[in-house]
């Protein structure tokens, strides 16, 4: 698996951060004072579909691909319509077709007021040259060269006191889980009330357990697990779904996500019975 988002821009792992983030940030536009979002892992902000990595594999065909002409029942468009909405914004005119497709960055660049502030860290030298060129006219967005589970704990609390931090490496490490909570203990005991988005891939399923029960053993509470599984998690070595924990969740987001992730199931399953769930991990 090349690791590089842009192999896997728009692919249905996107699609399900990407729905959840945006609701996530919408929660937050709801107070006038100010917010700041950290992104951890920021890539490279915007990806072309036609460009040879996103053809090489065609992810994006059973992610953004399937629903940006879906028609959602009411209540699933409503919680969609933030995402969708930055993805169409995003496109080179009005009344073009799905040609590029917005990373977590662009999207909360989009949703940000004049009074919110990003922070985008990217190691990958030539990511971040790219992400720099893409947000240098943005006086809100600071985009620092960076490892980005350094800057998880260099950059919280941040002045605002509001805001959300996104944690979505590439996972090219064996260590990675044990990594994102031991990183996340030590950001949230500096910040604890932040909220803080967690992504994770789901290969093999007591894996995933396994860092379940390391997040429950730090003490946090306030974590919500949601997952959507688009394969039957029969086979350790594929992609079968993904995860979010989300830390201090809106208190809107359970409800949401039970209404959002059965249709997201359903619509972007691609063998074997699909499955979601959205339960507390931890709670207060």
């Amino acid at each position: 698996m090349n690791y590089r988002h842009a192999y896997h821009a728009g692919n249905f792992a996107d699609v399900f951060k990407h729905a959840l983030l945006c609701n996530i940030l919408g929660y937050l536009l709801r107070k006038e004072t100010a917010f700041r979002y950290l992104d951890t892992h920021a890539g490279i902000g915007l990806y072309d579909l036609g460009a040879e990595q996103a053809e090489k594999t065609g992810e994006w065909r059973n992610g953004i691909g399937r629903l940006i002409d879906a028609a959602p029942p009411p209540a699933v468009a409503a919680l969609l319509a933030p995402y969708l909405a930055g993805v169409r914004a995003a496109q080179p005119t009005p009344d073009a077709g799905l040609s590029l497709y917005p990373g977590s960055p662009w999207l909360a660049r989009a949703m940000a007021r004049p009074q919110d502030r990003l922070t985008l860290v990217e190691k990958h030298p030539a990511d971040v040259a790219t992400l720099k060129r893409r947000f240098a006219r943005d006086e809100r967005v600071a985009t620092v060269a960076l490892d980005g589970w350094t800057a998880l704990n260099a950059y919280v609390p941040p002045r605002e006191r509001r805001g959300l931090v996104l944690v979505d490496p590439p996972f090219e490490e064996p260590d990675e889980f044990e990594r994102m909570t031991a990183r996340l203990a030590k950001a949230h005991a500096k910040w604890p009330g932040g909220i803080y988005a967690l992504w994770y891939p789901i290969k093999d399923p007591r894996r995933i357990e396994a860092f379940a029960a390391g997040l429950v053993a730090t003490g946090i509470r306030r974590m919500l697990r949601l997952e959507l599984l688009v394969h039957a998690p029969d086979d350790p070595s594929r992609l079968n779904g993904c995860g979010l924990i989300v830390v201090n969740p809106p208190f809107t987001l359970a409800g949401e996500a039970g209404v959002l992730l059965p249709y997201l199931a359903e619509l972007l399953a691609q063998r074997g019975r699909p499955g979601w769930s959205a339960t507390w991990l931890a709670p207060e």
